[in-house]
């Protein structure tokens, strides 16, 4: 609290102060600062003297963002992925290579392989979620206590660091219906059915809940040659032990709601491949795709080079051939760009299904198969 009430009393002071290498926590809470870092890596140049971190997004806060304009890189830690987690507790001579799942998504190939399909872990792995601390905590009650208490010091701290709103009550309750429309299109009318409050207003707390990492929406892939293509964003929560928690659903709830465990399952297979996308060297940005006759594919990636893929998610352990229909159209669409389209699903094999088109089972995401 020193150091806070320092760095909002005299900026410049402190940023002068400081050593010559430095970790800024929360930095967000004292907006005051970002112009004097600007002022002192303007002077020296050097990179790494300054590293901040918090729980906003400053790209979403353009006051931040413009002070630090060409001088700063994002570097966004997602909760623990599966390949990951893993790893904990294992020596480093029994630690597995990456899955090299997006390696072989873009052109590696899965070929043919068998395996135990995932069953109950797939339901478990979906409510643990992927929160280090949260993990710390046994299922249940407690696990769920700790998300509550996060969602709270969350809105009690880090959103009036950003704004002031008339009802915080709000958020974490918007949080939660956003939580039930996981996978499902952007609906801002939908979410703010249960709230006296206006359409603005709920567009103005999803925002928020954003700059949180709390939750993302996910851009539509379309090109202005295809009036037939649907340009609505996809709804994600940012983890689905957090959306499990919010629901108040263990394994068991999941086992029985099938429509609920498959928004989830397709939520916790696009998050984590955005969180193997940040060590995946060639780039890839994500999408969806959907048309107007209905074809969609749950997850669009867009390679550096302009290479593309599509992956299908299914949380059941069959696939027919129909299950491919948008990753055809997409494939057509796209043409020789068109690098391969998965259809991962909780089944034994990965199999062929025509040229580029695969099933694959959901845990080749994290594993890599046995060699012959």
């Amino acid at each position: 609290m020193v150091s806070l009430n320092a760095a909002q009393d005299d900026p410049a002071g402190f940023v002068a102060d400081l050593p010559d290498r430095v970790i800024l926590d929360e930095a967000q809470r004292v907006p005051e600062l970002f112009s004097s870092i600007k002022l002192s890596i303007d002077r020296d140049r050097r990179p790494g003297r300054f590293v901040l971190t918090g729980s906003t997004n400053v790209m979403l806060v353009p006051r931040l963002a413009d002070s630090l304009a060409g001088r700063m890189q994002i570097l966004r830690l997602h909760p623990l992925s599966q390949t990951e987690l893993a790893r904990v507790g294992r020596h480093a001579d029994e630690i597995k290579p990456e899955s090299g799942f997006l390696d072989a998504l873009f052109g590696g190939g899965f070929g043919m392989s068998n395996g135990e399909r995932l069953g109950p872990n797939l339901r478990e792995g979906i409510t643990n979620g992927g929160y280090p601390a949260a993990l710390t905590r046994p299922p249940g009650r407690r696990r769920i206590q700790w998300y509550t208490d996060y969602i709270n010091a969350v809105v009690q701290h880090d959103v009036n660091d950003l704004t002031r709103i008339t009802r915080l009550d709000a958020l974490p309750r918007l949080l939660q219906a956003s939580a039930a429309q996981t996978a499902r299109l952007f609906n801002v009318s939908r979410l703010a059915a249960p709230f006296q409050l206006s359409l603005p207003t709920i567009r103005t707390y999803l925002v928020l809940l954003e700059r949180m990492f709390l939750l993302e929406r996910l851009a539509p892939w379309y090109n202005n040659r295809l009036k037939r293509l649907v340009k609505t964003p996809k709804l994600h929560l940012g983890d689905t032990g957090l959306a499990c928690a919010l629901l108040r659903i263990g394994p068991e709830r999941l086992q029985t709601d099938r429509v609920l465990l498959g928004q989830l399952t397709e939520t916790f297979v696009y998050q984590e491949l955005r969180r193997q996308s940040g060590w995946y060297h060639p780039g890839v940005r994500f999408f969806h795709y959907r048309d107007k006759d209905g074809a969609e594919v749950d997850v669009v990636l867009e390679q550096g080079g302009g290479r593309i893929a599509g992956i299908e998610v299914k949380a059941g352990a069959t696939v027919r051939s129909g299950d491919f229909r948008g990753l055809r159209k997409l494939a057509k669409t796209v043409g020789d760009r068109f690098a391969a389209g998965v259809v991962l699903y909780d089944g034994e094999i990965s199999v062929g299904f025509g040229p580029k088109l695969r099933a694959v089972p959901i845990r080749r995401l994290w594993e890599r198969p046995p060699l012959p």
